[in-house]
C-alpha cells in the first residue's frame, strides 16, 4: 500500500494539534520530518510523536529523499517562501491560513502549483463539514436561486491572543504555546483578527459561492492594539452577491459565533457554524428544513485539511479547499486593510482567483 511521506514545516501549537496527528492517524501517510526554528523544540516533538527527524531549517526538510508533501504551519511572515521552495521541490503542500502576507505572494503560489501540477490546499476545516458540503451543493445546483446577499457574523476569543497579552491558544490543551508575537507582531502575522479569523471567513464566501471578490469597504477599531480587533467589511463578489461581515476576537470565552445567513432568490440556508446547525427557508411556501446537529468532533474537523492533502495526492478524493481558495481570501483580505487605511472603497487589482490560478 502507497504511502505518502509528509514532512512538517513549523511544528508549534496547530502544527502539534492538528497536522502531526492527522498525519499519524492516517492508514496511508507516514510522518517522516518536522521542523522548529527552536532546536529542543523539535527533538521534543519528534520524540513524542515518533518521527525519524527533527529539523532546524527549511532546507535540511527539504532536502530529505523521497517526500510527497509538506504542512507549512509556521507564522504567516514564513508561508510563502516556505510553500514556494516545497512546491519548486515539487512537493504538494497544505499551508495554513493566512495564505501569505499579500495577494500577489498568494497568487504567485497558486500558479506555480498548477504549472507544476501539485495539490496546494489552504488550511481551512470548516471546509469539511457536512453542512458546508450541503450548502455549497445546493447554490451551485442553483437550488438556492440566484444569491443576492450574505450577513456573516464571526467571533472567537482570541483578543488577547492578538493584542500579546496571552499566548494561551484556544482549542485544546497545547503540546507547545504561541511564541509572544506570533499573532501580536505585524511583522510576523501580517495583522489582527482579519489575517487571523476573517481569512477563515473570506476563503468560505469563495467556497460557497465559487466567486471572488471584486470591491470591499472595511473599517476597522484597533482598540489600543498594534493591529485590528474589531472588523467590518462590505463586499461585492464578482458573482453580484452582497456580503456583509462583522467579526472580532474580543469576545466571552463561553460564546463564540459563526453566524451566516445566505439569502437566494428561492431559499434562505441558516448556517451556525460554532454551533453546528443548518436549515433551509423556502422563500415562496415558507417550508423550513433542519438538516440536523453535528456531532462536537464534526463542527470544526481540524484534522480535515490534512487529510484531504494526503488522500488528494492519492487521487482518493476531490482538494476541497484549493489553493485559489487562498488567493481570493488574500485579496479580500488586502482590499480590505487599504479600504481600513484609506477610508476609501476598494477594488480588487486582479479579481478573478479560480481562473488566474488555473493558467
Amino acid at each position: 500500500m502507497k504511502k505518502v511521506k509528509c514532512g512538517v514545516l513549523g511544528a508549534g501549537w496547530w502544527g502539534t494539534f492538528a497536522h502531526i496527528p492527522g498525519i499519524i492517524g492516517h492508514p496511508q501517510a507516514e510522518l517522516v520530518a518536522i521542523q522548529s526554528r527552536n532546536a529542543d523544540e523539535a527533538r521534543k516533538v519528534a520524540e513524542a510523536f515518533g518521527v525519524c527527524h527533527a529539523c532546524q531549517t527549511d532546507d535540511e526538510l527539504l532536502a530529505i529523499e523521497d517526500l510527497d508533501a509538506v504542512v507549512v504551519s509556521s507564522t504567516p511572515n514564513m508561508h510563502y517562501a516556505q510553500a514556494r521552495a516545497a512546491l519548486e521541490r515539487g512537493l504538494h503542500v497544505l499551508v495554513e491560513k493566512p495564505m501569505t502576507l499579500t495577494a500577489a505572494e498568494a497568487r504567485e503560489l497558486a500558479l506555480l502549483a498548477s504549472k507544476k501540477r501539485l495539490q496546494l490546499l489552504i488550511s481551512c476545516p470548516w471546509h469539511f463539514t457536512p453542512h458546508a458540503l450541503e450548502a455549497r451543493k445546493r447554490i451551485r445546483a442553483g437550488e438556492v436561486g440566484e444569491v443576492r446577499m450574505i450577513s456573516i457574523l464571526m467571533t472567537n476569543p482570541v483578543a488577547r491572543l492578538i493584542k500579546g497579552l496571552d499566548t494561551s491558544p484556544t482549542h485544546g490543551t497545547p503540546f507547545i504555546e504561541p511564541n509572544p508575537g506570533s499573532y501580536s507582531d505585524p511583522a510576523v502575522a501580517g495583522g489582527g483578527q482579519v489575517y487571523t479569523q476573517i481569512s477563515h471567513v473570506a476563503a468560505y464566501l469563495s467556497y460557497l459561492l465559487d466567486s471572488s471578490a471584486s470591491e470591499i469597504f472595511a473599517r476597522f477599531h484597533k482598540d489600543g492594539s498594534a493591529v485590528d480587533i474589531y472588523d467590518t467589511l462590505n463586499i461585492a463578489m464578482e458573482c453580484g452577491a452582497l456580503i456583509s461581515i462583522a467579526s472580532t476576537g474580543a469576545t466571552s470565552l463561553s460564546e463564540r459565533a459563526f453566524e451566516l445567513r445566505v439569502f437566494g432568490t428561492r431559499e434562505i440556508i441558516y448556517l451556525e457554524l460554532w454551533k453546528g446547525t443548518m436549515s433551509v427557508l423556502e422563500i415562496e411556501g415558507d417550508r423550513r428544513s433542519d438538516l440536523g446537529q453535528l456531532s462536537p468532533d464534526q463542527i470544526y474537523p481540524h484534522e480535515a485539511p490534512v487529510k484531504n492533502l494526503i488522500d488528494s495526492v492519492l487521487g482518493l478524493a476531490e482538494n476541497l479547499s484549493p489553493g485559489w481558495l487562498g488567493v481570493a481570501a488574500m485579496e479580500i483580505i488586502e482590499a480590505a486593510c487599504r479600504s481600513a487605511r484609506t477610508g476609501r472603497n476598494v477594488k480588487v487589482s486582479m479579481p478573478g482567483a479560480k481562473q488566474w490560478a488555473s493558467i
